[in-house]
């Protein structure tokens, strides 16, 4: 079975959904979760048409059934998983609120109001200490503990406290069930809008996956991550998987769609600002004074990552050469540190500001691609230079000149400072390099011609700017300039244009040892000085000296797991936590499924992949006390990455808004959360100010009645810059379009083939209207809500021009990992195009003025903006009335 959820597969990754079909041929179910009727949901089994924003309350329904029926894979849970941990006993769980604690009902114990921040230490495991494991990764102020992800410490690898029997009323699995008890099959019809026999349908077919002999996978993409709960709709996920057996096997897991052919690798090796390469917390400037400290912060005593110092020392080695040293703490006082929050849209917010002077574009096209799009024009205004690099002059490079706030008079180009430098880039077939894919799959590819003109790669940037950003600090003294003049950055060069070798990166990537050989996995890694790589989960993509992401080796020339096709990360293993896929024992828990296996004559694990676990552990390992590192890992505890080697139904550390997942509507919703007191979530981060107004939820929601979500096009690609440029695809898709339902279309005069201009308190926009029955009115609450679906990918350049569906939209972030929430939102939609110049700024204000709410998303008191809290920052009473609200849809407004 394949569960397509948060994702149109079909259209947005059709190549990988090539294999969706291919098991569908073979006998596969195909289930498709979404609020539109897509090509995805033509070719499905069963199309599952939900409200945006409720996936939540969806899954949580298919754990509560799972549960109730007693249709969970047993022995999988009871070994493999920490259902038989015992909480601390001052744990209490969004049911543990009501009449006697009406403040805690939808919130966990630890709530600060004060702070807007939970306090963790009441969500451990008993007996455990409170430490974390991955320190403060996820930090959004140096005052505020952000654990990461990377386990507990749990002394010897195993939780000190078990209820084997699951009957105890802190054991996680008793914990689990009283938490979904509410998602019963008629709340989720209330929340979602799914009927109750279609939601049991699906949950049915999920159950009937576990067993020995069968399996699941869940695909999901931005539509579940660009959600303020986004991060817990995963979690859901890994609960409901766990619970039927579906991790580590084949056929099963949870497979993060990335619709970009990098997407994978700019994480793995990141462009994020909280981690550093192969996910290892980057230092605070508070907490981490020196290696060790950073260290014992952040890195698990048991579990793989207890060896996080060999891979941060390896990784320094990599960076400063022989300038890392013993002495000076391998260069670990040339990191830089975290002073707070440095995420995309924290750092575009102080640009708007006036804090930030310069911007460098690179690969994405904020004036027309993010949340708020309108904000981000504004604020790349207030920059004293920006540069972006490009195809062309895309929306980001001429804001200044045709963005929506000139023609508005919001913005007038001779009052804008801004220097612009645009620099022409290369595309993907003029330079060398690797993608990293879906499936953690490392993939050379080859240059295919030379870049023309001034056109460049983005590795020549890069080291070109590294190279006389040193030279002007050669002879500089200045302790601040001492790790870029120490920083290793010695590529050959080659072609026409002095390209840096993209295969000698790769090879620095992968690592050596002391006597310059390449290594051929991370456990091979010291914190002596002996090793240097740029990457310690990549080690091992060129073992032996040969480049094995760039092997093509066809598929009928070897196994079915295709070993020799690329390369994955790591140690070119194709199923994480393999291990699982075998009993306690060893042995497989289904001989037709069989993955990986213990060999008992041969004293090792086999089998199909690389076994994700040390080859020559026995199932009956017992650690040592004492043990550290994998030596605390068990025998038959297959979740290696984790402190206790098992799989988290429970997460006691790594998720800053919750230990599992609780359905709240999201930041602007027209329906009260009917499962908790709480309307939205508490941690979300919000971003009070008159550039960002958001409007009320539930009743309050009168002005902006619909639902709006974005998605993309299989003709365009994300903000249109490398499409909308392209003739024969501009053709395909012409005008920036939105999709009703025809009984919107008729509730609001709406005409097939029209125009329509919908409106938020932040924009108005206007689209051609496609009235289909694919989008289909729910009833939710008692009551019919309508959605509109908006591809997100025009702009004001191109040879296909229109609005961006991003500027409708509020930043408003999922707390752990800061992305925006643009699947869900309130707008509302009125026939006609929208006015031009000052007319449109109007229209917005006068409807924000029947809203009567002005920046918050609801009246609960609990429901601060816990991380906005800036002095820079203007809070709800600075506005003025005319910022606070948006617009009036009668036909006077009309052009």
């Amino acid at each position: 079975m394949v569960v397509i959820q948060g994702s149109n597969m079909a259209e947005c990754h059709p190549v990988g959904f090539q294999h969706v079909m291919d098991a569908k041929r073979r006998g596969a179910t195909i289930i498709h979760v979404d609020p539109r009727f897509t090509r995805t949901s033509a070719v499905a089994d069963i199309h599952v048409p939900l409200r945006a924003g409720s996936d939540i309350a969806f899954l949580g329904g298919i754990v509560n059934h799972l549960l109730t029926t007693e249709q969970w894979f047993r022995e999988y849970v009871e070994r493999y998983t920490n259902a038989a941990t015992l909480l601390d006993e001052s744990f209490l769980d969004t049911e543990d609120g009501g009449e006697d604690q009406p403040d805690i009902e939808g919130l966990f114990s630890g709530w600060d109001p004060e702070t807007g921040t939970y306090d963790t230490a009441s969500w451990q495991y008993r007996g455990m200490t409170a430490a974390g494991a991955a320190g403060d990764r996820d930090s959004t102020a140096a005052e505020t503990e952000r654990a990461g992800a990377h386990g507990g410490e749990l002394e010897g690898g195993n939780p000190p406290h078990e209820d084997p029997t699951l009957t105890d009323p802190l054991c996680v699995m008793q914990v689990l069930r009283r938490h979904f008890a509410r998602y019963t099959p008629e709340m989720v019809e209330e929340v979602c809008g799914v009927p109750r026999e279609t939601f049991l349908r699906v949950a049915e077919a999920l159950a009937s996956t576990g067993t020995p002999d069968r399996a699941a996978a869940f695909c999901y993409a931005v539509g579940w991550t660009q959600h303020t709960v986004g991060v817990q709709y995963i979690r859901t996920a890994a609960i409901v998987q766990l619970l039927l057996g579906n991790i580590g096997v084949s056929g099963g897991g949870i497979l993060a769609l990335r619709g970009h052919a990098s997407i994978q690798g700019s994480t793995d090796i990141p462009t994020l600002f909280n981690i550093l390469p192969g996910y290892i917390p980057m230092p605070q400037a508070s907490t981490s004074p020196d290696l060790s400290s950073h260290v014992e912060a952040n890195a698990a005593t048991a579990g793989f990552w207890g060896n996080m110092r060999d891979y941060l020392v390896s990784l320094q080695k990599a960076w400063f050469g022989d300038a890392a040293t013993a002495d000076n703490d391998w260069g670990f006082g040339w990191l830089p540190r975290l002073t707070g929050d440095h995420s995309a849209y924290r750092t575009v917010l102080d640009m708007l500001d006036g804090d930030v002077e310069g911007y460098i574009v690179i690969g994405e096209n904020p004036a027309v691609g993010n949340a708020n799009s309108g904000l981000h024009r504004m604020a790349m205004a207030q920059l004293d230079w920006l540069v972006v690099r490009d195809f062309q002059l895309i929306e980001s490079a001429t804001f200044w000149q045709d963005g929506p706030e000139v023609e508005t008079g919001e913005m007038v180009t001779t009052d804008i400072g801004t220097e612009v430098f645009f620099l022409p880039a290369a595309s993907h077939v003029e330079k060398d390099g690797t993608f990293t894919n879906t499936q953690r799959l490392l993939q050379w590819h080859d240059r295919a011609v030379e870049p023309q003109g001034d056109c460049r790669s983005d590795l020549w940037f890069a080291h070109q700017l590294g190279l006389r950003i040193k030279a002007k600090l050669a002879d500089s003294e200045l302790e601040r300039d001492q790790p870029i003049r120490h920083l290793t950055w010695d590529y050959p060069t080659e072609g026409p244009h002095d390209d840096p070798s993209a295969d000698a990166v790769l090879r620095e990537i992968n690592g050596w040892d002391a006597d310059g050989q390449p290594l051929s996995s991370y456990t091979q890694m010291a914190d002596d000085g002996s090793t240097a790589a740029g990457c310690w989960i990549y080690t091992g993509c060129y073992a032996d000296g040969v480049n094995q992401t760039r092997r093509r080796r066809p598929g009928n020339e070897q196994s079915w797991v295709a070993p020799e096709w690329g390369w994955a990360w790591p140690s070119n293993r194709r199923i994480l936590y393999n291990r699982a896929s075998a009993d306690p024992e060893g042995n497989p828990w289904s001989a037709d499924r069989a993955y990986v296996w213990w060999d008992a004559e041969q004293g090792r694990w086999t089998g199909h992949d690389v076994p994700d676990f040390e080859g020559d552990k026995p199932p009956d390992y017992v650690p040592p006390e004492g043990a550290t590192a994998e030596a605390a890992i068990g025998g038959d505890h297959p979740f290696v990455m984790q402190a206790d080697g098992r799989g988290w139904l429970f997460v006691p550390r790594g998720v800053v808004d919750g230990p599992l997942p609780t359905h709240y509507e999201p930041h602007e919703s027209p329906v009260h959360n009917a499962m908790y007191r709480q309307q939205a979530n508490p941690m979300r981060e919000r971003f009070d100010r008159p550039e960002n107004v958001s409007h009320g939820s539930g009743q309050d929601a009168d002005a902006y009645p619909y639902v709006m979500t974005t998605y993309r096009l299989t003709e365009h690609h994300t903000a249109g810059a490398m499409s909308r440029s392209v003739a024969h695809l501009s053709e395909l898709q012409p005008e920036m379009f939105c999709e009703v339902s025809p009984a919107l279309a008729a509730e609001r005069g709406l005409a097939n083939g029209g125009w329509a201009t919908v409106i938020s308190a932040r924009a108005a926009i206007e689209a051609r209207v496609l009235v289909t029955e694919r989008m289909q009115p729910l009833r939710v609450g008692g009551r019919e809500i309508h959605q509109i679906g908006l591809p997100y990918h025009w702009g004001f350049r191109g040879l296909s021009t229109g609005d961006a569906a991003n500027d409708l939209f509020a930043l408003a972030l999922d707390p752990n990992v800061h992305i925006q929430e643009v699947k869900a939102a309130t707008c509302d939609i009125r026939p006609g195009r929208r006015p031009r110049g000052p007319a449109r700024r109007d229209l917005v204000r006068r409807h924000a003025e029947r809203d009567g709410r002005g920046p918050t998303a609801d009246g609960d008191p609990t429901d601060r903006s816990p991380t906005d809290r800036s002095p820079t920052d203007r809070s709800p009473t600075d506005r003025s009335p005319t910022d606070q609200q948006p617009a009036d849809p009668s036909g006077s407004d009309r052009p």
